[in-house]
């Protein structure tokens, strides 16, 4: 390249805005703690340094920070994101955007649906409304509960509709009957476990094939909602009665089980 031209570049370059990491933190609501993160994992290192030695992010920064960002808000765990952006390939910045743009209208409409049983629940929580039954009236107080720590937390939108999606499909009489069945499979893997049985042994191949069959009819085969299961069980203390550290021994017990069937091939 002609000297001149890169004299020319480089000067453009240099008169570019740039932010200092402060300055940064304050335009997009990240803390100066989550940007020296970013850098410290390879996630998002600024373009130029001043003399001193402080940081300066230019226009591509923001951008790749604004990707970043963006596939958090997708679920994506940074070490997915790191390798998302590795090379550059697989997720270009307009379909980042587009993916970001598509998560919060999803979430929006989930607010929306939040918003009406919160409303028909106001309703019925007006002591001039008509009187409805104890029972039904606590259903739908769980249900509201459910909804908001759901809607919240471990699954996102997209997740939550597919999910009803699948239990349309299954219908109450298979999901009831799934119910039924799982009480008897922990039994079985936890006896298992507990007596010391190698996972590689027949009985309990068997007993983690059924397992995993299970999971399957839940998730619809969806790895996005498998890893949201998987954050749920790993972050509660207790679901529906059951305590999640023993759950989480079984669930390593049947992932050894299942990695040994696979080796077996």
């Amino acid at each position: 390249m002609d000297a001149s031209i890169r004299h020319r570049r480089d000067e453009a370059s240099r008169a570019a805005p740039t932010w200092k990491v402060g300055e940064l933190a304050a335009r997009t609501g990240l803390s100066v703690r989550a940007l020296h993160y970013y850098e410290e994992i390879g996630l998002l290192s600024p373009s130029r340094r001043t003399e001193a030695g402080h940081r300066l992010y230019a226009a591509d920064d923001v951008l790749r920070l604004q990707r970043i960002v963006s596939l958090r808000h997708l679920g994506f765990t940074l070490e997915e994101i790191r390798a998302c952006l590795r090379d550059g390939s697989g997720f270009p910045a307009r379909r980042v955007v587009e993916l970001h743009a598509a998560r919060v209208r999803e979430r929006m409409r989930s607010q929306q649906r939040l918003l009406h049983r919160l409303e028909a629940l106001a309703f019925r929580l007006d002591p001039a409304a008509e009187e409805v039954p104890a029972g039904e009236f606590t259903q739908a107080v769980m249900e509201v509960i459910e909804m908001s720590e759901r809607v919240e937390r471990y699954y996102t939108p997209e997740q939550l509709e597919a999910l009803e999606r699948r239990r349309r499909e299954l219908g109450e009489e298979r999901i009831r009957a799934v119910e039924a069945e799982w009480p008897t499979l922990i039994e079985g893997v936890r006896a298992e476990m507990e007596a010391g049985t190698d996972p590689a042994d027949e009985r309990v191949q068997r007993l983690a094939k059924r397992w995993m069959e299970l999971v399957g009819e839940f998730t619809g085969g969806d790895p996005g909602i498998e890893r949201s299961v998987g954050n749920m069980w790993r972050q509660e203390e207790n679901i529906h009665g059951i305590d999640t550290g023993e759950m989480r021994e079984m669930m390593a017990y049947v992932s050894r089980a299942t990695a040994s069937s696979n080796e077996r091939g």
